[in-house]
């Protein structure tokens, strides 16, 4: 089996260029979900954690956490994505790091059990909900007992919101709520985004016998570029935005979520 839109998101990231460059770029919402994603990491994650990532891009998190876990794998559909992260992990000289080409929905390559950690930071918001669903059980199966799985996901909420504060003149309208809010689905890019809400994603983790420990927004698509402001305008922010990712409640209005679950 193979994801049915497997050759669109191959031909979207390419060379790897494109997740390397969104990775390393300035714009205040990425540098937000880097930001407090490793702050999630950061509690689950130690110098005796075997971790794994789905959808690893170009290995930005394999490469954060070299030095603060035990091993890494990380696996890609994007074969140029892997090429890039190999070539860094070579030029490195890191031995405790892994890049492999793989498909989120057939992973039968790696054994059950195997990891401490299971990253799913991307299938789910590249994939239908069918296909979504393989996703969560063949996370959980490659997870040890007692072990932690992270979902990263992108809100219907915090995309619309997004569309209304950007670009009023297109939003909101009758078309977006049928694609966004009802099918969860970005119809401006050729069905390779979908989109979900928090109480989905528990409800799913439910059906897949895995205990939600918490669901965090990592980044709000209402914060402005405050990376170009002033430095008290920039810490002023910085501190709501500390509010808003602790808060459950502020989660449905973040543009990209991580939800962590245990296997118990």
């Amino acid at each position: 089996m193979m994801a049915s839109n497997a050759k669109k998101i191959i031909a979207r990231y390419g060379d790897g260029q494109r997740e390397e460059n969104r990775s390393s770029g300035d714009r205040a919402d990425y540098i937000m979900e880097y930001k407090y994603t490793k702050r999630i990491l950061e509690k689950y994650i130690t110098r005796e954690t075997s971790v794994l990532e789905v959808g690893c891009g170009t290995g930005y998190y394999g490469i954060y956490l070299a030095d603060k876990c035990l091993k890494y794998t990380g696996l890609d559909i994007t074969p140029g994505n892997i090429d890039l992260f190999n070539a860094k992990i070579e030029k490195m000289k890191l031995t405790n790091l892994t890049g492999i080409v793989g498909d989120a929905t057939n992973l039968n390559v790696l054994d059950g059990q195997s990891f401490d950690v299971v990253l799913s930071f991307g299938p789910v918001y590249h994939l239908p909900p069918s296909e979504r669903e393989i996703v969560f059980t063949e996370s959980k199966r490659l997870c040890k007992n007692g072990g932690i799985v992270m979902f990263a996901y992108i809100n219907k909420i915090g995309v619309y919101l997004g569309g209304c504060l950007k670009e009023p003149d297109k939003y909101p309208n009758q078309q977006k709520n049928q694609s966004i809010l009802r099918d969860g689905i970005d119809d401006s890019r050729d069905n390779i985004y979908w989109f979900t809400m928090p109480e989905e994603m528990e409800e799913m983790a439910e059906r897949h016998g895995l205990s939600v420990i918490e669901n965090l927004g990592v980044d709000f698509i209402i914060t402005p570029e405050m990376y170009s402001l002033t430095t008290d305008k920039k810490e002023s922010w910085e501190e709501l935005v500390d509010y808003m990712y602790a808060s459950k409640s502020c989660t449905g209005f973040a543009n990209h979520a991580v939800m962590v679950c245990r296997k118990d």
